[in-house]
């Protein structure tokens, strides 16, 4: 899908990628739309009949089209998007994608997956080209909380056990969700983004420390008390 620019010190912006259906005026991914100027959603398109090659490539074009570095905060089937579009656009480590957060990604690989997910099977087992957090919930509909830690170990991702949130949704009744703001800040933290004079990203085991440490005490109290 052709070369990306080299790196450049800039502040980060925000690409949301929802899930099936799109999110809802009440969902965290709006609110933080509509909250956050560095925010902005990826018009995947199709959201009740998605497509796989069409999302990737819907989100190759936002994140060409964005102002690198890039932070992808997706949700559901969009955290399938971002992985396939990992496994189909080969980047640089850290650029111009330079991390993202995950959160309640969708099974889309169980006998039973609805006939919207299938075409996203089978997920992808590459380790993602930036730092990143997969967050799951216990008692996910989607998901099985064991299923999204083999997620998140495949992909590389600092696993964060949300406890029992639901699909960590509208439905969920997270409003504004400022645990995921601060677990976002800690993805940008690994990124090396919001250093004074980033000279580029981080190496993935600075990242993987960053992650694992302040990652964990962002959520502490929350999450893990």
């Amino acid at each position: 899908m052709g070369s990306f620019a080299s790196y450049e010190a800039r502040k980060p912006t925000v690409l949301t990628v929802p899930g099936l259906g799109g999110s809802g005026r009440s969902h965290w991914q709006t609110l933080w739309e509509e909250a956050r100027p560095d925010t902005i959603r990826v018009e995947l398109g199709m959201w009740s009949t998605p497509h796989r090659n069409a999302w990737v490539t819907r989100l190759d074009e936002a994140i060409r089209q964005a102002q690198a570095p890039v932070i992808l905060a997706a949700h559901s089937l969009g955290c399938l998007a971002v992985a396939w579009w990992a496994e189909l656009s080969p980047q640089p480590y850290g650029w111009p994608v330079a991390g993202a957060l995950l959160v309640a990604p969708a099974d889309v690989d169980r006998p039973d997956a609805p006939d919207a997910l299938k075409g996203f099977s089978p997920s992808p087992h590459t380790p993602l080209p930036f730092p990143s957090i997969l967050v799951a919930s216990q008692d996910d509909p989607w998901i099985s909380i064991e299923r999204a830690h083999s997620l998140a170990v495949d992909w590389g991702s600092h696993f964060i056990d949300a406890g029992h949130q639901g699909h960590i949704n509208a439905a969920s009744g997270l409003g504004w969700w400022q645990e995921g703001q601060n677990l976002l800040g800690r993805v940008i933290a690994a990124s090396g983004a919001d250093r004074p004079t980033p000279s580029g990203p981080l190496s993935p085991s600075e990242a993987r420390a960053v992650l694992a440490i302040n990652a964990t005490d962002a959520a502490q109290a929350f999450y893990l008390g």
